[in-house]
């Protein structure tokens, strides 16, 4: 009896000493546990934390993609626009620059025929010269070549309407001059002081009459007119360009 008590006690301190070794094993499991439970924990709201900041971080990037997105279509928009301004800049610019080489081409042609008039007026100076001599009145004004002689040399006293037969050479000589020249305008202005113009204005046409009549001078070249001389009398002979062809030519320039 004794020995079973012995044997019983001994079972139950056995017992005891195992369930308290698994109790220390059970608490040192728990606290285990717990420990991993608590790094699990703070791994988890690490996670947490991090993937709010990444999302926050994903909504930053998604916002700046789309600002990015809205100033590249307004970069395009407004290179699109610049493309547009400059492709109409090159036209424009191309039109001016057109309509640039037109009017340089125009004034060109003006200039060309001053110029040419210019040496019209040299050459008909020249050849009144070697026709009528050195001591010929003859003198360019504004382009027109004057050719003077006194009024009495063609009419007795000045006042008579009918060319006197001295002055038959003068006039063949001034009609040579014409015909060598058949682009100018040719103008006889009989200019008195008394103040006679139908008179004067008689004289000048009876000297374009022996220009046409005798020496062949085409009559549409020929304008004959009477002016006041104021204090002198004498008759002139004008060459000039033909203004009114030249304008139409310059007209005619411009329209086109």
């Amino acid at each position: 009896m004794i020995r079973f008590f012995l044997c019983s006690a001994i079972l139950l301190v056995g017992l005891s000493n195992v369930q308290a070794q698994k109790k220390s094993e059970l608490i040192e499991q728990n606290q285990d546990l717990k420990y991993k439970l608590d790094s699990i924990s703070r791994i988890v709201s690490t996670s947490q934390h991090n993937e709010k900041l990444a999302d926050q971080r994903s909504d930053e990037y998604q916002t700046q993609v789309m600002e990015l997105q809205d100033a590249n279509a307004t970069l395009m928009k407004n290179l699109n626009s610049f493309a547009a301004l400059s492709s109409q800049n090159s036209e424009n610019i191309n039109k001016t620059m057109a309509a640039l080489e037109r009017k340089e081409k125009q004034l060109k042609s003006v200039t060309d025929a001053v110029a040419s008039n210019d040496s019209t007026a040299v050459v008909i100076l020249t050849n009144a010269k070697q026709v009528l001599g050195e001591n010929a009145k003859v003198g360019v004004s504004d382009g027109t070549v004057v050719i003077t002689e006194k009024l009495d040399f063609f009419f007795t006293d000045g006042i008579g309407i009918n060319p006197s037969s001295e002055s038959r050479g003068w006039i063949e000589n001034v009609a040579k001059v014409a015909n060598a020249n058949p682009k100018s305008v040719i103008t006889i202005a009989s200019l008195n002081i008394t103040g006679e113009m139908n008179i004067a204005l008689q004289q000048a046409t009876a000297i374009a009459s022996i220009l046409i009549k005798d020496f062949g001078v085409n009559g549409e070249r020929i304008v004959a007119v009477a002016q006041d001389g104021g204090l002198r009398e004498s008759l002139q002979i004008k060459f000039q360009p033909d203004y009114k062809a030249f304008y139409d030519n310059a007209k005619g320039d411009v329209k086109n």
